[in-house]
């Protein structure tokens, strides 16, 4: 049987939190991202147009916390030094210094949300990167 060729229509990357409030909070004041779905222990925040984060409440979800986090939230924005600059403010954990990446083109920082996931706000440097 062939594979559908329908278009994927969304998609959403899962992580797993053991204070699902505090997370919420985190991505809905901190990062200003908007609830897209809300599944009671699940809920979905846009980041962009077809492109999500869903938060899980580890005690109902598929996965369970997990204390080593080996991903990491990536978020593509048109100014990265601004967002830095708010990052400073709001004193986040884990808040890198700014760097260039010149080998992959970006230029960006990292951060920890509450329960240790990284996240990375950057700005591409150059076309096609």
């Amino acid at each position: 049987m062939p594979r559908p060729q329908t278009p994927n229509t969304l998609a959403i990357t899962f992580l797993y939190y053991r204070d699902l409030p505090t997370a919420m909070r985190f991505y809905e004041d901190i990062l200003g991202l908007p609830l897209a779905i809300d599944q009671g222990w699940c809920k979905i925040y846009e980041i962009c147009p077809g492109a999500h984060v869903g938060l899980v409440d580890e005690t109902r979800g598929m996965n369970k916390w997990q204390p080593v986090k080996t991903v990491q939230l990536c978020i593509r924005v048109p100014d990265v030094d601004a967002w830095y600059r708010y990052a400073q403010e709001e004193a986040l954990d884990g808040l890198s210094e700014l760097f260039i990446n010149e080998e992959i083109g970006i230029h960006a920082f990292v951060f920890n949300d509450p329960e240790g996931y990284q996240v990375e706000i950057q700005t591409a440097t150059r076309a096609g990167a």
